[in-house]
């Protein structure tokens, strides 16, 4: 009996020691120690062997060696262990991974485990169930909480509301706050009454004032939505938000910033606002990235970025939102914040429309009209498909039809026909709306009425259309209507275009404020209008920047950049760029003389 406790008392004495060598940071001498303990068969040993694989302190980490030699300790009752092996089952350990196995290669206790991560990881749900129902009937709280999980959000198969309610109970009473989540949000899934409800909100509020990040996001979302039988109250839901936030939510995070956003339930802050979504945009939320993209394509002058909003845009669509991805094909077609890419763009409005956005095929016409080329199969087979989209009263296959026939897209053109499908489409499709304007006005597939043809353009244009923007401001530039002029409301038109990132407007409102029209002409803000069109790949544009730059106009001179410009313009076929380029070096009358043939040509 004497030797028995010697031994006990040894045995404890060198737990103690292990652990005492952990806390001064001699993670190898405690792992060694613990080693020769495991091996001799002390199941406490074996235990904390497990957690230094696990964790891989004192040791390489390993997640099979530690999960074997965790299963040693709870094999012989350990609960921890149990807890443990549980854990590791329901994240996912290799396929087929039996524990109870000695490790392959005869690595040993002290081998390094350095197989190549190529195994496919899955949760294996039953295993998981076996050694949480140990620790949990062994009264191991943490056990008793996974088991309710387990029950409760394992596959089909295994999930028990009533086991799960049992257990989540269990656990509550022993003070675990994530079965008062677990508990409260079942509780209120089955509340009939509001003493029911209000059993179940205390159950998350006691969650959440423990610091259980899911607990306040579930709350602040009840609140925001006036959901379980909660009023609606924003102020409530911004606490809680906030509250998840700190706990590093991201979806209560791009909740939060979106009502800082917004000043909704607290006072407007744009800064913090942005700062939030961008924690949750990097915790993965794509719901954040999008709003970033909306925040910096749209928002305040100082956090305008456009190439940022791309960034977060394309973050988000690669994450199948489908909203972004549409946005995303829209910035490559006008080479807003990106390098101006065709391709890049049917291939994004092409996603959004797969991910169900019925608006990204409006946008077909705005690829047509770029030129995008698709191969003759895909052509016929997505004008079969629109046709039978507008046979059955599809007002949007309707207008996409029209678009296909008038360019002669999956077969030769017939703009008869294109006319009579854009007349059907017109009423309910911006987009229509143009396209019927302008073969009205061109008189393609019916007689010319250039009048008819702009009250349409103009109609969609008033919709905020940007292509029918610039159509119009065009034709009140000129007055090709009636001679009738209106260049206040065509630079406003302009404007709006530009707004929406489409390079030709920015060009057209250089031309304009830099004189020669019925409005005052700024110079300064001219350059600045031609050097967007310039970034955002508009030829002319760049030429003109380049002149400005090289006169000195509106600013600075800058020769060499003036040189970069127009050599840009001169690659993409630009003939009075190259003139330009050439009097550069030697400037003389020649010089002159070109630049005024330019100016002749800068009318939007």
């Amino acid at each position: 009996m004497v030797r028995r406790f010697a031994l006990f008392d040894s045995v404890t004495r060198k737990l103690n020691r292990a652990k005492r060598l952990q806390d001064e940071g001699k993670a190898p001498q405690a792992f060694s120690l613990l080693a020769k303990m495991a091996r001799s068969g002390v199941p406490e040993a074996a235990y904390r062997v497990g957690q230094c694989y696990l964790s891989g302190q004192g040791t390489p980490s390993s997640l099979e060696d530690g999960a074997r030699w965790t299963y040693q300790a709870a094999q012989a009752g350990i609960s921890e262990a149990c807890f443990t092996l549980a854990t590791l089952f329901a994240m996912g350990v290799p396929k087929g991974f039996d524990p109870s196995l000695p490790a392959s290669g005869g690595d040993g206790l002290y081998g390094r485990y350095d197989r190549e991560e190529t195994e496919d990881y899955q949760p294996d749900f039953s295993q998981a169930r076996f050694w949480a129902e140990k620790g949990a009937e062994a009264g191991h709280v943490e056990a008793q909480a996974l088991l309710g999980h387990i029950f409760n959000h394992g596959p089909d198969e295994i999930q028990d509301r009533e086991a799960a309610r049992h257990w989540y109970g269990e656990a509550v009473r022993g003070g675990s706050l994530q079965a008062a989540l677990g508990l409260g949000l079942i509780l209120l899934d089955e509340a009939t009454d509001d003493d029911q409800r209000a059993h179940a909100m205390a159950h998350l509020q006691r969650a959440a004032e423990g610091g259980i990040g899911l607990a306040s996001a579930a709350m602040g979302w009840i609140y925001e939505h006036g959901a379980c039988g909660q009023e609606r109250d924003a102020g409530k839901a911004a606490r809680c938000y906030r509250m998840a936030a700190d706990q590093d939510i991201p979806s209560a995070q791009a909740r939060y910033g979106l009502m800082l956003l917004k000043g909704v339930g607290v006072e407007t802050n744009v800064v913090q606002a942005e700062s939030w979504l961008r924690r949750a945009a990097y915790g993965g939320d794509a719901e954040a990235a999008a709003l970033l993209g909306d925040l910096y394509i749209r928002g305040e002058d100082f956090l305008r970025r456009p190439a940022e909003a791309a960034r977060w845009y394309e973050f988000a669509a690669e994450q199948q939102h489908t909203p972004a991805a549409r946005v995303l094909a829209v910035l490559y077609l006008t080479g807003t914040g990106v390098i101006r890419d065709e391709k890049k763009a049917a291939y994004w409005f092409s996603h959004a429309a797969a991910l169900g956005d019925r608006h990204a095929d409006a946008d077909l016409g705005n690829l047509v009209l770029a030129g995008v080329a698709h191969p003759e199969e895909e052509q016929k087979n997505l004008q079969q498909r629109l046709r039978v989209q507008a046979e059955g009263g599809d007002l949007l296959g309707a207008f996409n039809l029209g678009v296909c026939l008038a360019q002669g897209v999956g077969g030769s053109s017939d703009e008869a026909k294109a006319f009579y499908w854009l007349g059907l489409a017109r009423e309910g499709v911006v987009n229509a709306q143009y396209w019927y304007g302008r073969m009205l006005f061109e008189g393609r597939g019916v007689a010319m009425d250039q009048q008819s043809g702009l009250i349409w353009m103009d109609k969609a244009a008033r919709q905020g259309m940007p292509e029918a923007c610039a159509s119009v401001a065009q034709v009140l530039v000129t007055g090709q209507v009636g001679g009738v002029k209106d260049h206040a409301r065509a630079l406003e038109l302009y404007h709006q275009a530009a707004d929406a990132g489409l390079p030709e407007a920015y060009f057209s409102l250089g031309a304009m404020y830099g004189g020669g029209h019925d409005v005052p002409a700024d110079v300064p803000r001219a350059r600045e209008c031609f050097e967007e069109a310039a970034q955002r790949g508009h030829g002319l544009g760049q030429m003109m920047l380049g002149r400005y730059l090289m006169k000195g106009l509106g600013g600075e001179e800058d020769r060499e950049q003036a040189r970069y410009w127009l050599q840009q313009a001169v690659r993409q076929g630009i003939q009075q760029a190259q003139h330009l380029l050439d009097s550069l070096d030697r400037p003389s009358e020649h010089e002159e003389s070109s630049v005024d043939t330019v100016e002749d040509k800068t009318d939007p």
